[in-house]
């Protein structure tokens, strides 16, 4: 009897391992899969690690994630089409009756590759500025808020309180337990405050201090995005380095040995 309780323990949680690992394979596959898609470029995957830095986050194909000004739609190639069988994909790109004519490039660009391209078909496409457009998605609906290289655009804003406002339409729309993934060009802790207000670079002090005033908890920290060889220091800022390359052909491949910037991931919490 005990041998038969015992092979019947052993069989149910074998059982269990087994649908836990097809479950999470299929987690891994639509993640994968979007990122090995033949439509997409993967030239910046060596500095911007999709893979590694989602699953760090923790996101998987069955949930509701925004991402946060997604300009040209670098990160919406993988979001969208991982996202689209099972979850939910929100866009919060710029707003269509700014005045800015950049934007309005960039999110025209945009509606024209959701519009083209099946991949897109279920995007929901919201609006964001720290300043006037806070709506990202519904309240306490997301169980992911992601942005990638932002934080420095509202830090610089002539609003002193975009950057706070950002990070409070994120605790917003997100479920009590949700996940903000921050990613963000990183400047070293020891330079001076006021470089954070033009050369790009944030420091990860103060981008922890933004989201915990928000009412986040930290919850981890990674160096999968580190670049050891960014001193962060350079005549235009972070745009002195790829993709960017201000600079032009001017010192370009000391640039382009250096690669993209050194960059700081971050795993908040909205507690529960």
């Amino acid at each position: 009897m005990k041998f038969a309780l015992k092979s019947l323990l052993v069989a149910t949680l074998s059982l269990s391992s087994t649908m836990a690992l097809a479950h999470n394979h299929g987690h891994d596959s639509a993640l994968t899969n979007a990122v090995k898609a033949s439509e997409r470029s993967s030239e910046r995957d060596q500095y911007r690690n999709p893979v590694e830095t989602l699953e760090f986050f923790g996101f998987k194909p069955t949930m509701t994630v925004v991402e946060i000004a997604p300009g040209g739609g670098w990160y919406s190639e993988i979001l969208a089409p991982a996202l689209k069988e099972q979850g939910t994909y929100y866009a919060a790109h710029f707003p269509a009756d700014s005045s800015v004519g950049y934007y309005q490039r960039s999110l025209a660009d945009f509606k024209a590759k959701i519009a083209e391209d099946a991949r897109f078909s279920d995007v929901k496409l919201t609006e964001f500025a720290p300043s006037t457009h806070l709506d990202i998605a519904p309240a306490s609906s997301a169980d992911m808020v992601l942005t990638f290289r932002n934080v420095h655009n509202w830090f610089m804003s002539k609003d002193k309180d975009a950057a706070s406002n950002a990070f409070k339409s994120f605790y917003t729309a997100l479920k009590p337990g949700g996940t903000l993934g921050v990613v963000e060009h990183r400047l070293p802790e020891e330079q001076a405050d006021e470089m954070q207000k033009s050369s790009g670079y944030m420091k990860q002090s103060v981008v922890i201090a933004l989201a915990e005033q928000a009412g986040f908890e930290l919850e981890a920290k990674s160096n999968i995005n580190a670049n050891p060889l960014d001193t962060a220091d350079h005549p235009k800022g972070v745009w002195t380095l790829p993709p960017s390359l201000r600079l032009g052909e001017q010192d370009a491949a000391k640039y382009k040995a250096i690669g993209e910037s050194d960059r700081m991931t971050l795993k908040f919490k909205k507690p529960l």
